[in-house]
């Protein structure tokens, strides 16, 4: 639904090639595979090629002139790097703040042991504020978060519904203060709107933590790369693949494809176990999951 459809003769023939490529990697059908898992050949003219940096290389290719347009709210809202993993956002991320020579200011967070927890007691004095200061999980920011002005940033919290501020929501920093961060919304019915961004008390719901515990920080990440799992819902005229590591969870690989607006707009930087380029990449696809889906429509 997100490409492009108002084309026609040979070009049409190519957007359908495409959207079945799509939609066969969302229904696992393009190769057999082994517990879910298949490998899926990349098209020759989705590929980055001969990367010596791989981080610079897919910069270069989704921001392309990225210094002359860094402050184009539209360049930004059109496009973003995708990878499965937090660890490699990061990295991307510090990459492009890097290149933004705007002063930064940083915030950090207050982390407190959740004080409903029945041994809050005895897990104030083993879990210390230096410790749970070091915990990164998915949904929460970071206890220390770098912004500069003009970085695009996107939401972890719904705050107002009513002025388009949702999870997911993309922003770009206009001007940071010590208590409230402005900026104006970059995606949804209320682009180019300037909202006000203040400090939340967020608590994570990863399972893999044994203790309850709260953060005090700004509901925001910086966005020029996200998540797959982050980037549901994004409709993006250029996205850039960045698959370090293989995807690892149902779906995936097809939520990152099926964001771009056109085959044009994707291009995929994709590496093997031995650290080096490839042009395949790792899908998963449980298809029992389909299975009961059918079973529950009855």
């Amino acid at each position: 639904m997100r490409l492009q459809g108002n084309i026609s003769g040979a070009d049409l023939d190519d957007l359908k090639e495409f959207s079945d490529w799509i939609l066969a990697i969302g229904d696992g059908n393009i190769r057999c595979s082994i517990d879910g898992i298949e490998k899926v050949e990349i098209p020759d003219d989705l590929l980055i090629h001969n990367c010596d940096d791989p981080i610079s290389g897919i910069v270069e290719s989704t921001y392309f002139d990225f210094l002359r347009h860094f402050t184009d709210i539209k360049n930004l809202q059109e496009r973003a790097i995708l990878t499965p993993t937090l660890q490699m956002v990061e990295s991307v991320n510090d990459y492009m703040v890097s290149l933004n020579n705007s002063q930064d200011k940083s915030y950090l967070s207050s982390d407190t042991i959740f004080k409903s927890d029945h041994a809050f007691t005895s897990l104030e004095n083993v879990y210390t504020p230096e410790f749970l200061n070091n915990i990164k999980c998915s949904g929460i920011p970071n206890h220390s978060i770098n912004l500069k002005v003009d970085v695009p940033v996107i939401l972890l919290r719904n705050i107002d519904q009513s002025s388009g501020l949702c999870n997911g929501t993309r922003l770009i920093i206009t001007r940071l203060g010590n208590r409230v961060i402005e900026a104006k919304v970059l995606s949804g019915n209320m682009a180019g709107d300037k909202v006000f961004i203040p400090r939340m008390t967020l608590t994570p719901s990863d399972a893999r933590i044994p203790f309850k515990f709260q953060r005090r920080q700004f509901p925001v990440i910086i966005s020029f790369a996200m998540t797959i799992n982050k980037s549901e819902g994004q409709s993006l005229c250029n996205v850039g693949l960045f698959l370090k590591k293989p995807v690892f969870t149902h779906g995936q690989l097809y939520v990152a494809l099926s964001r771009v607006t056109s085959r044009k707009g994707l291009k995929i930087l994709c590496y093997d176990e031995d650290g080096k380029i490839t042009n395949e990449a790792t899908n998963v696809v449980y298809k029992e999951v389909f299975r009961n889906l059918e079973d529950r429509s009855f």
